[in-house]
Order: structure tokens, then sequence, then C-alpha cells
């Protein structure tokens, strides 16, 4: 991206605050006059005094007129540049937030309509994107301040600058005009030197910030295998490489500024000699005063070049930085697809027929898959981790797309299906779900937004979470991530419960919960199986005895499907998982401990 490809994506955003924009223009040029003031009234103070220094004395009342004079310009230049550059700086900052605040909700709106397929790329990890959202809003929206509160008033008031000596001196301007591009020439070139390193230090930022959430997220694993140093070792390198390209990126600036400053001084030395050759030759028109005049002229023609490195070092960043910015706002085939099929009712009729689904990552996760989920009834996926049970819910729920075969709804193609439609009447319950920064009430009504608070407190109770939601000082209006893992996930199936779809997808619901509340929350999903189709991933027995259905998967295949005694009855897959859980719970031992007299009562 160059800087005009940066500009037209930048305009859409700044177009809607024309009026910003040309208040500050006019606001520049007036400041860029008003710059010019010190000069012209230098040029004639200088001469002015000069000629009432005479051999035999001045007249003090002359003076103090010309001392006045200048009092009252230069003063009131002051207060008028004052209020014009706080009006300036105003209008260009606000500008800026607005842009900023723009930007920021444009790029969460896109997200928000990706699917699953462009969080799953391992260039858009969570940490790296957060770098990229806020590095690129940040210098982006910088670029429009730099443009029209620094970049424009400098070259303004420079322009006009240069134009006065031309008008002046043609030579004195020429020179000028001569040390000019050979300043910018010093500044592109440590511009393009330095641009490779940023592109260093955007990729180092973005490391530093995936292993900083890395780390927080793991911290219960890090501590668990004392693996401090280890974490510690990993970051002490990234920082190291981080600091190296710094110190490289300062060293080059420092030099190339160094010969700037020395290019300018050479400048201001020639403006010197050339003004007071011609002076003391006699030039028409030039006198003492116009050598402070030239100088000062001249310090108003480089000063935004003085500029122009700090703001060609961001325009630098903000040209790295948007692209990663605009990749993640223009990429269109991330866009979630959906169709326009919202039929009156859903019953939850799957088919799925030679299905192959591979991850963006490169694992192909499913092979050609078939099966059929019955409207109404309790399907049940098992299988060991990695299966593929999850991946297909994913398909069911259109946060992925196959690559071949074909899913069908109540007979219909799931391409065709209205995404967010088809989502309003799916439940999706998982092993961990999130639970967002707010109040229980505010996740609960998470299910349904225009819910009443007696509905809430239903979903609540028959999720087993209302006595202890009660129990709380706050009640509903505590802070839901203060609950425990356990309340959580209660506070996610109330959600479901509130929401009450047709067809509801149980992944482990129960894995995170102790057997008490198990069994409490088993009695609730018994009671919100009725009159649904339900399909479940679980590696509890007796959750998995219940379904209807059972389909065993193995390595991204389906290699038993039926009634769940039959299929146990046959063998296989199935039927090892089955044993094996139920050798885990160490059955023989458990049913002694249970009827210890042999009567065939285990419970009392």
């Amino acid at each position: 991206m160059n800087l005009i490809d940066l500009l037209r994506k930048i305009y859409p955003y700044v177009k809607p605050y024309k009026w910003l924009v040309l208040a500050t223009l006019i606001l520049t040029l007036i400041g860029s006059l008003i710059a010019q003031v010190n000069a012209l009234v230098l040029d004639w103070t200088v001469d002015s005094i000069n000629a009432l220094i005479k051999p035999e004395g001045f007249e003090w009342s002359r003076a103090t007129n010309i001392l006045t004079y200048i009092s009252i310009i230069l003063l009131g230049k002051e207060v008028l540049s004052a209020l014009i550059t706080y009006a300036q700086h105003y209008f260009g900052e606000k500008m800026r937030i607005l842009v900023s605040k723009d930007m920021s909700q444009a790029v969460v709106n896109r997200i928000l309509t990706y699917r699953m397929a462009f969080f799953s790329k391992k260039e858009n990890d969570t940490g790296k994107l957060q770098t990229r959202i806020d590095m690129g809003v940040s210098s982006l929206s910088s670029t429009v301040q730099n443009i029209f509160i620094d970049l424009l008033p400098l070259f303004t008031s420079a322009f006009l600058a240069l134009i006065l000596m031309f008008a002046a001196n043609f030579y004195v301007g020429l020179t000028a005009l001569f040390i000019v591009p050979v300043y910018i020439w010093i500044t592109i070139a440590q511009a393009h030197k330095l641009q490779g390193w940023r592109q260093n230090m955007r990729g180092f930022r973005e490391m530093k910030s995936h292993g900083i959430m890395g780390i927080i997220e793991s911290m219960n694993v890090i501590k668990s295998f004392n693996r401090e140093k280890i974490e510690s070792q990993k970051q002490w390198d990234i920082q190291t490489k981080f600091t190296d390209n710094q110190m490289l990126v300062r060293k080059t600036s420092f030099y190339y500024d160094g010969l700037k400053s020395f290019v300018r001084q050479v400048g201001t030395v020639l403006i010197i000699i050339l003004t007071a050759y011609l002076v003391l030759s006699g030039y028409p028109g030039m006198s003492i005063g116009k050598i402070m005049y030239h100088v000062m002229l001249f310090s108003n023609v480089t000063a935004p070049i003085t500029q122009l490195q700090r703001i060609f070092d961001q325009l630098n960043d903000a040209l790295i930085y948007a692209s990663g910015y605009f990749d993640i706002l223009d990429a269109e085939p991330e866009v979630e697809p959906t169709g326009h099929y919202k039929p009156e009712k859903v019953t939850g009729n799957f088919e799925i027929k030679g299905v192959d689904f591979t991850y963006p990552n490169g694992n192909k996760a499913l092979h050609n898959i078939n099966m059929t989920i019955q409207p109404g009834m309790i399907t049940a996926f098992v299988g060991l981790s990695g299966a593929g049970k999850s991946t297909i819910v994913n398909l069911l729920d259109k946060f992925y797309t196959p690559d071949c075969g074909t899913i069908t709804l109540d007979g219909v193609d799931l391409r065709e299906w209205d995404t967010k439609y088809l989502r309003e009447n799916i439940g999706l319950v998982l092993q961990k779900n999130h639970i967002f920064d707010g109040t229980i009430e505010d996740n609960i009504r998470y299910g349904k937004p225009d819910a009443t608070l007696q509905e809430i407190e239903e979903a609540a109770k028959k999720a087993y979470i209302y006595d202890q939601i009660c129990k709380l000082p706050n009640g509903f209006k505590s802070q839901a991530q203060q609950l425990s893992g356990g309340q959580q996930q209660r506070i996610a199936i109330a959600r479901m419960f509130l929401k009450n779809p047709p067809i509801v997808f149980l992944d482990e619901p129960t894995a995170s919960l102790d057997a008490i509340a198990t069994e409490q929350i088993k009695q609730s999903i018994d009671d919100i199986k009725k009159g649904r189709t339900v399909i479940m991933i679980s590696h509890n027995i007796s959750q998995i005895i219940d379904s209807d259905l059972v389909y065993a998967l193995q390595n991204g295949r389906v290699e038993q499907g039926g009634n769940p005694d039959e299929v146990y009855r046959k063998g296989g897959v199935y039927k090892d998982i089955i044993d094996a859980s139920a050798r885990s719970l160490n059955i023989e031992k458990l049913t002694k401990t249970l009827d210890p007299d042999g009567d065939g009562v285990l419970f009392d």
C-alpha cells in the first residue's frame, strides 16, 4: 500500500466530517499568513531603528512610537495565533477522534460477519488481531491528524515564506529553494531505509501481544509445571529482538537527523552570506533588516521539513499497520455465507451426505460423512478426542462450509437457509461456554434480549441456579464472571432455556460440573429434550444410553450408527468406548458399594 492508496482508503471515513476539514483548512491559511508577521515586523523594525541612529543622536519619541507599534503588532499577533491554533487543534483532534471511532466500529462490524474459518487461521490469532486492529486504528487516525493539523499548516507556511523570499530577492529565494529538495531527498532516503525495520517491529509487537495473552491464559499450567523461567526466556528472546530492531531504527534516525541539521545550517549560512553581500553591494531593495528577514523566512521554509521526518515515520507506521487493518476489513471471501430460506417451522431433520471438511490450517477433520438426524429424537455422537464430533456440529450450525457433499435441514440445502434465522432456531451449549462481562441477568438475557425478569428467573430455576443466585449479595445484578466454573455453566444453560429453540446441540454440557450438579443439569436437559431435535456429544454413559440414535466416529469417519443397544451388541468402536467408560468408573466395585446385600436394590 502506498500513500495514495492510504489516503483513498481513509477518505470514506473523513468524508462525513468535511465541514471540519473545511474549517481546519481556513484556519490553516490564516495561521500560515500570521506566521510570516514576525519576519515582516523584524525587517521593518531593524531598518526603522537603523534609520534613527545618526551621529548627532536620535529622537526618543520616534523610537518609542516604533517600539509601541512593534509591541502592539506582535502581542496582537500572538493572541490571534493562540486562538487560531486552539481552534485548529480542536477541530483537527475532534476529527481524529470521530474518525477513530468510526474505524473501530467498522472493523468490529466487519469481524462479526466473518465465519469461523477466518479466526482459525494462524495469522488471525486473537493477540495478533488485537494488535493489528489497535495499531491500525491508532496510526490511521493519527495520519488524519498529521495531514490536517501538522502537515498542511507547516507546508502552507513554508510555501508563503518561499514566495516572500522570492518577492524580496530572486537569488535568495532560489538559494532557499535549492536547499529544500536536498533536505526532502535525505528525509525520503531515511524513510526507505527504515521501512523494513519498521515492518519487523509490527511483527514483534504482534508476537509480544500474543505471547503475553498466552501466558495469562495458561497461567495455571505454567505454574503447575514450574515453567515460569521457560516462559520468561521466550518473552525475553522476543523482547531482545524487538529492542535490537528498535536500536537499529534509532541509530539510523540519529544519523539522518544529524545530516539534515547540517544541511539546514549550511542553508542558513548561505542565506546570511548572500543577503549580506547584496546589502554591501547596494543591491536595490536590500537593507540590513533583510538579513534577519531572510533568515526568519528560511526558518519558516525549513520548519515543516524538520517535522517531515516525524510525520514520515508516522505515515510509514500507518502504511504498515494500515495493510493489516484493511486486510481484516477487506477479507471478502471470509464473509459468512447466508441464504434467504426462512420457513414458518423448523423440525430439525438433518441429512448429511458425502461430506468432507478441512480446517483452514490444513487439518482434514471429516471424510465422507453420511448420517441422518431424525426430528424430535436424541442423537448422540460418540468417539475419541479428534474423531470429528464437534466439527459436525460446527458444520450444522454453519460455522464452516464443507469441502464437498451436502447438508440439508428439513429437505433444504443448508446453504440456502438464512444463517441468522437458522441460528435463532438452534441452542448451543458447549463444554465451556463464554460468560460476557456483565451481570448474571445480562448473561442469561443474551438468549432472549427482550426477556422479562420473570422469564429470566424461570430459566435460572430450570438450570438449578436460581437459589444460588438469590443468595448472592446483589442477586441477579451480581457480576457473572465472578461465579465458579460450574455456576457459569449453569448460567449458559439457563441462557439456552430462555432461547427455547426447536434444535439443541449439547457438546459435553456437564463436563465441568460435579456429580450432583451433573444430575441436576441432566434433569433439566431431559426436560428440554422433549419435542426437540437434540444432538449430544458426551462421554457420560448415562447420557449416551438415553439417546435414540448413536453414531460412533473414529478418525473423521462414521464407523457405526443405529440404536445404542443394537450397536453395542455388534461390537466395534462404540462397544470399546462404553466398556472403557464403565471400567473407568469401576462399575463392579461401585455396584458392591451401592448394593452390599446383593438384593438388587442400589438406592434407598
